[in-house]
């Protein structure tokens, strides 16, 4: 555990960076367009749409929901029986470690027809590794799976949004597609879960055309909402 809570004190010093030309952690500011979208996802896909990397989908009624699995803490099957309840279609985000540790957890996900996405084979900052190394981490990952699960992962997300222009570069060499977010809480810390209340303002309030929700499947609180979550942006117009 103290392993689990030095790596996110890491993520948490990336994020809190904005965007930068080179090395940078993504990260979204407060503000926000008329549509309610945050203006650095909205000046991210500017930049790097060319690059086949994104933070906000072009689709503007539809909300995707993302899952960065690191590791398992017991509640992915009940996230997956909510997706299921309600008709909804999310994109998992597997490291090397939960690809070869949740065997049957990811077998559930394929087969219930949700998306596979890489989030490379040791979590490792893509700021500070060589590009022969960025393209290993990915690779592995993808002829693991290709070989373990018979599925061919096409999505990327970074370790803890940490990137590079080159390493954006390089994904989409190997013919990957980079998602970011353009909403996201901190929702990770397992002794200390966000108020359900409070969680459900944000997730909601935060709605917005295109967005891309980045959650964690080690969350309790996450594990109990998201089935009203799913309820009330439906309400709101969008599909998810």
């Amino acid at each position: 555990m103290k392993l689990r809570t030095f790596l996110t004190s890491i993520c948490i010093a990336f994020s809190a960076l904005s965007i930068k030309s080179e090395a940078a952690g993504f990260g979204l500011g407060k503000n926000v367009d008329s549509q309610n979208r945050p203006l650095d996802a909205v000046s991210f896909n500017e930049q790097y749409e060319s690059d086949n990397a994104y933070a906000l989908t072009s689709d503007e009624r539809r909300i995707l929901l993302t899952f960065d699995q690191g590791y398992e803490n017991g509640f992915t099957a009940q996230i997956l029986d909510t997706l299921k309840e309600k008709n909804v279609t999310a994109i998992f985000f597997l490291t090397g470690d939960y690809a070869k540790s949740e065997t049957d957890l990811v077998n559930r996900m394929i087969d219930e027809g949700h998306i596979i996405g890489n989030h490379s084979m040791t979590h490792s900052s893509f700021s500070e590794i060589s590009k022969d190394a960025m393209v290993e981490e990915i690779k592995s990952l993808h002829d693991y799976v290709l070989d373990k699960y018979d599925y061919e992962m096409q999505y990327f997300r970074f370790p803890c949004g940490d990137y590079t222009e080159e390493s954006i570069n390089c994904v989409n060499e190997l013919g990957y597609k980079t998602l970011f977010w353009s909403f996201a809480y901190v929702d990770w810390y397992t002794d200390n879960q966000p108020d359900i209340d409070e969680s459900m303002c944000k997730l909601c309030s935060g709605a917005h055309p295109g967005a891309i929700y980045l959650l964690h499947s080690v969350s309790s609180t996450n594990a109990q909402i998201l089935g009203d979550v799913i309820d009330n942006l439906r309400a709101q117009g969008y599909t998810l």
